[in-house]
C-alpha cells in the first residue's frame, strides 16, 4: 500500500517520529526504532488496527522501492561499498599511502597535520573511506614527528562527515536528496546547494580543524596528549586501542602492485562525471538534473574504471572482482537499510500531516530566531544519544521540511539546521560509528579521542547555534 496524502491527524501525528526518537535513544537500535515508527504511522492511518497497520507498513515499505529515485539511492549505497573494497583489494589505497610517504612531502609536524586535514577533505566520497585513507596515510608520519594520535583522530573525524555532508555527489548527498524528494521538495538538489553555506557546524568544524593544524591550538586534554607524545610516549598507560587499524582494510595479495592511480582514477572519475550526468539528466540544465540517477551513474563509472584497472594489471580476475565487490556491498547493508526505512518514515509522517501540526503549535508561539537554533539543538541531542547522524536525518527532516512549508518559509535553512545538528551530535557521541572508526584508524584509545575532541566540537557547536539565531532572524 502506497502512502497517500491525508488530512492532518493533529497531535496523534507526532507519535511515529516521537516513538522513533524515544526508542532510538533508549535502545540505540536505529533500524528497529525507524521500523516501529513506520508501523505506528500506518496503524494510525488504518484506524488504529495494529494488524492492518503492520500489513500496510510492510506493503508501504516495499512500495518505496517502486520509485526509481529511491531505488537508485539504495543501489548506489551498495555500489559504494563495492568500490571501496575494490580499491583496497587492487592495491589502490595502499599504493596511495606508499606514494605519499616516498614523495617526502611531509618534513615536519605541521606538514603531517596539514596532510591529514587535506586528505580528509579531498576524499569525500564516503566518510568511513575518508577516515581510513587519511588515518592510514598520516599515522606513521604523526608517530615519526611526535604528534599525538589523539590529534590525528580529531583531524580525520572533523574532516570526514563534515566534508561529506557538504557535497551532494556522494553517499551522504544521495541520502539527503532522497529524503528531500520523498518530502516533495520541488528542487531537491537546488535546496541542498542553498543549504550548504548555512550548514554552519560542518563549515565551522572544517575551518576550526584547519586553524588548529596551522596555529597549533591544543585545548584541554589535547594539550596533555601532545606533551605526552613529544616526550616519546605514544599512549597513556591506561589506553586501550580497539584493534590494529591495518586490519580494517584487507590487504592486497603479495603479487599485487601497489599503484595510487588505482584509487585516484576511480574517485576522480566519480567526482568529475557528476556535473556531466546532472547536465545530461537535466537536459542541459544542472539544476533540473536527477541527483539519484547521476550519483548512480557516477559510481558505476568509478567502479567500472576500478575493474578495468584491476583486469588490465592482472591484480584481480573477474571471479575475484565479483567476490570482492559482493563483500564490499554487504559491508554497507546497514546504511542501505537506514536509507530505505528513512524514506518510508518520511512518507508516512508527511501523510499524517506531522509538520503541519507542529507548525500550527509553534508557528505563532516560537519566533523564527529561536526556532532555528531549537531545531539544531534537538537534532544534536538525538544524534548524540543514538550515535547515528543518518538515522537522525531520517527522523528530523521528516518533521523539519513540512514545518518549513507550513510556516511559509524556504526549506533550505531548516535542512541546514538538521544537517548541522546531526553532525554535531554525532561528533560528540562516543557511540557514533565515525567516532569509533576514527579511533581505530588512528590507533588511539577511544575514550581519549572523545575527551580530546569534545572541546573543539563544543566550540564549533556554540558558534553554529548562535549563527542559526541570526539565520532565523533574517527569514521573512
Amino acid at each position: 500500500m502506497a502512502v497517500q496524502q491525508v488530512a492532518s491527524y493533529g497531535i496523534v501525528s507526532l507519535l511515529p517520529p516521537l516513538l522513533a526518537i524515544g526508542l532510538a535513544i533508549y535502545t540505540r537500535q536505529v533500524f528497529l526504532s525507524l521500523a516501529a515508527g513506520i508501523w505506528v504511522g500506518f496503524t494510525i492511518i488504518a484506524g488504529w488496527n495494529p494488524v492492518t497497520g503492520a500489513a500496510d507498513a510492510i506493503e508501504g515499505t516495499i512500495a518505496v522501492l517502486g520509485d526509481s529515485g529511491n531505488a537508485e539511492v539504495i543501489v548506489f549505497t551498495f555500489l559504494i561499498g563495492a568500490l571501496i573494497a575494490t580499491v583496497e583489494a587492487n592495491g589502490g589505497m595502499r599504493g596511495f599511502v606508499q606514494w605519499v610517504e616516498h614523495a617526502r612531502w611531509v618534513t615536519n609536524p605541521r606538514r603531517a597535520q596539514v596532510l591529514a586535514w587535506f586528505t580528509g577533505i579531498v576524499i569525500f566520497i564516503e566518510s568511513n573511506l575518508t577516515i581510513l585513507v587519511a588515518g592510514s596515510v598520516s599515522r606513521p608520519l604523526f608517530d615519526r614527528f611526535k604528534v599525538s594520535r589523539e590529534k590525528l583522530a580529531y583531524i580525520i573525524d572533523s574532516t570526514s562527515a563534515p566534508v561529506c555532508i557538504l557535497i551532494p555527489f556522494n553517499a551522504w548527498g544521495a541520502l539527503i536528496l532522497g529524503i528531500l524528494a520523498e518530502q516533495s521538495v520541488p528542487n531537491p538538489l537546488g535546496t541542498f546547494l542553498v543549504a550548504i553555506p548555512m550548514n554552519l557546524y560542518a563549515v565551522v568544524a572544517l575551518i576550526l580543524a584547519g586553524l588548529t593544524v596551522l596555529r597549533g591550538w591544543d585545548l584541554g586534554a589535547m594539550k596533555k596528549a601532545e606533551e605526552r607524545t613529544r616526550s616519546g610516549k605514544l599512549a597513556w598507560d591506561h589506553a586501550v586501542a580497539f584493534a590494529n587499524p591495518d586490519e580494517l582494510a584487507p590487504a592486497p595479495t603479495e603479487d599485487v602492485a601497489l599503484k595510487p592511480r588505482n584509487m585516484l582514477l576511480p574517485i576522480a572519475a566519480m567526482v568529475l562525471s557528476m556535473p556531466i550526468f546532472m547536465w545530461i539528466t537535466g537536459e542541459g540544465n544542472l539544476a533540473d538534473g536527477s541527483g539519484s540517477t547521476s550519483v548512480l551513474w557516477a559510481v558505476l563509472l568509478g567502479l567500472g574504471i576500478a575493474w578495468l584497472l584491476s583486469l588490465t594489471q592482472g591484480s584481480l580476475n573477474l571471479d575475484g572482482l565479483s567476490r570482492v565487490g559482493i563483500k564490499g556491498a554487504g559491508g554497507l547493508t546497514g546504511m542501505a537499510v537506514v536509507m530505505w526505512l528513512a524514506l518510508t518514515l518520511g512518507g508516512v509522517t508527511r501523510s499524517l500531516g506531522t509538520g503541519q501540526y507542529v507548525a500550527s503549535v509553534v508557528g505563532d508561539s516560537v519566533p523564527l530566531f529561536a526556532l532555528m537554533p531549537l531545531v539544531f539543538i534537538v537534532t544534536s541531542g538525538i544524534a548524540f544519544a543514538t550515535g547515528s547522524s543518518w538515522g537522525t536525518f531520517a527522523i528530523m527532516l521528516a518533521v523539519a521540511i513540512p514545518l518549513s512549508n507550513a510556516l511559509g518559509q524556504p526549506p533550505a535553512p531548516f535542512v541546514a539546521a538538521v544537517l548541522s545538528g546531526g553532525i554535531f551530535g554525532d561528533h560528540c557521541s562516543p557511540i557514533s560509528d565515525t567516532t569509533i572508526i576514527a579511533s581505530l584508524a588512528s590507533a588511539t584509545d577511544h575514550i581519549e579521542h572523545v575527551r580530546t575532541q569534545l572541546p573543539y566540537a563544543l566550540i564549533a557547536g556554540g558558534i553554529a547555534a548562535v549563527g542559526f539565531v541570526f539565520i532565523g532572524a533574517l527569514l521573512p
